[in-house]
């Protein structure tokens, strides 16, 4: 397993080992003692799947009171994931980094707790599953705005699929008294 760092400090993109052979391929998904060793949280309380058609955008989503870091994969399809560092006072506040993750690059990107995440369906549809650290907290679930120009992440979709939640969401500066602080 390879932990690669982006631009975000702390956002991480994983490669696992994949063994592949005439029957298939073969990988370890999660590791606790290799992810130890990467720096990586080796406990996770919650694991989400879900499943959505092209166009779709979920996001962006945090929890401000009880944080979560969250492990994505997609295990079928394709999608384009995002991580947006949300935390006041971080000296990458309002960066984002996106990673193409699919079924065939076997990829998954560690979001660290105080960012917000989101992702868009690349492909005709996608199965995502991401391991959380911390149980859903309703109270504490917060959308912010996927097109906020003070974030300004590039989708690579001009009209996206939205939940009514999403479509609602609030720009940034609006739920800046509601973000999580920066631990440094």
């Amino acid at each position: 397993m390879k932990a690669l760092p982006t631009a975000l400090p702390g956002v991480l993109v994983i490669e696992p080992v994949v063994h592949r052979d005439e029957r298939g391929f073969f990988l370890e998904v999660y590791h606790a003692a290799k992810f130890e060793t990467q720096g990586l949280p080796v406990r996770f309380v919650q694991d989400n799947h879900s499943s959505s058609r092209r166009g779709t955008l979920r996001g962006l989503h945090l929890q401000t009171r009880v944080l979560q870091g969250k492990l994505v994969r997609c295990i079928q399809g394709e999608i384009y994931d995002v991580a947006v560092d949300v935390r006041r006072g971080s000296p990458t506040f309002g960066r984002w980094h996106g990673e193409r993750l699919s079924a065939d690059n076997f990829r998954q990107l560690w979001i660290p707790p105080g960012f917000a995440h989101g992702f868009c369906v690349t492909s005709e549809s996608a199965e995502v599953e991401y391991k959380c650290t911390a149980l859903y907290d309703p109270g504490s679930d917060l959308a912010i705005a996927w097109n906020d120009p003070a974030i300004g992440v590039v989708w690579p979709v001009a009209e996206p699929v939205l939940s009514a939640k999403d479509a609602a969401a609030a720009r940034l500066a609006d739920v800046a008294d509601r973000l999580p602080g920066y631990p440094g």
